[in-house]
């Protein structure tokens, strides 16, 4: 009898101890999503910001004519 006691203690621990595993590698899995996410999103946030830059630099200089005169000196 008891080592029928022990196997049940056993399995129920080793039961126990799989379904914690699957909850930490789910846990894992999700901090990493959101990591990726959260790059990704700071990434496109970035390549914005720098083409707003470039887009309001080259609408100045046509506005000065910049542009146009080394265009022109071609």
């Amino acid at each position: 009898m008891k080592q029928e006691s022990i196997r049940q203690l056993f399995l129920s621990e080793k039961s126990g101890n799989e379904e914690e595993e699957v909850a930490l590698q789910n846990a894992s899995k999700q901090i990493v999503q959101t990591a990726i996410l959260q790059a990704v999103q700071q990434v496109s946030q970035e390549s914005q910001q720098q083409e707003k830059k470039v887009n309001s630099s080259v609408r100045l200089q046509l506005e000065r004519g910049e542009l146009t005169k080394k265009h022109e000196k071609k």
